[in-house]
Parts: structure tokens; C-alpha cells; sequence
């Protein structure tokens, strides 16, 4: 009678989102300068069950706009951080805007 083998059983872990690695080649930023950007708040990120750091794909666009408001304007990073919530805000009322059926003003008689 022979000895039943082991069975090895294999825990996927599916991952959503980029890695460090891959954010920062496609955004041409070094990896410590987007744990930077991270830890101020100004890039959204999450981490793995093993403690990684992974980026939504629109991160990529969003690091874009940081850095044409540090390169382009010279700002620093608290300035981007307002700089930021203004346009978010301006994106929401403009959503909402385009959203109503009635204009938003009435012309004058």
C-alpha cells in the first residue's frame, strides 16, 4: 500500500493596480519621489496583503498633473495640494452643471 503524496495547495492573490516599479517607469518619476507624493497625500495609492504599494491606473495621469504644476509653475507641494482640490472641486460643479436641465442663471427681462 503506497503513502498518499502531499497535496500543495497555491494561494492566488490577485493584484489591482501597478506596481512602484511600473508607476514610476511610466511616469517617469523616481520610486522614492512617488512614496513622497503618497505619504503627502497627493497621489491615491493602496497597499497589498504583502505590504507593497499599488497605483490605479488614473494615478498615471494624475502624477502628470502634479508634476506640469511643479515643473511649469515652480510650485511647491503644498501649493499642488490646493492647486488640486480647486480643480477637483471646479470638475464637480461643472459634472453637476452639465447635469441640470434648467440653466443655472435666468436671464434678466
Amino acid at each position: 500500500m503506497s503513502t498518499p503524496t502531499p497535496v500543495t495547495q497555491y494561494i492566488l492573490v490577485r493584484r489591482t493596480g501597478m506596481s512602484l516599479d511600473v508607476f514610476a517607469e511610466r511616469t517617469g518619476l523616481h520610486p522614492d519621489l512617488a512614496r513622497k507624493l503618497v505619504a503627502l497625500g497627493l497621489l491615491d495609492a493602496h497597499r497589498d496583503p504583502g505590504g507593497e504599494i499599488l497605483f490605479e491606473p488614473s494615478a498615471v495621469a494624475h502624477a502628470a498633473r502634479i508634476q506640469r504644476l511643479r515643473t511649469g509653475l515652480g510650485l511647491n507641494y503644498s501649493a499642488i495640494g490646493l492647486v488640486l482640490d480647486l480643480l477637483d472641486r471646479i470638475e464637480k460643479l461643472e459634472a453637476a452643471s452639465h447635469g441640470r436641465k434648467t440653466p443655472p442663471w435666468t436671464p434678466a427681462a
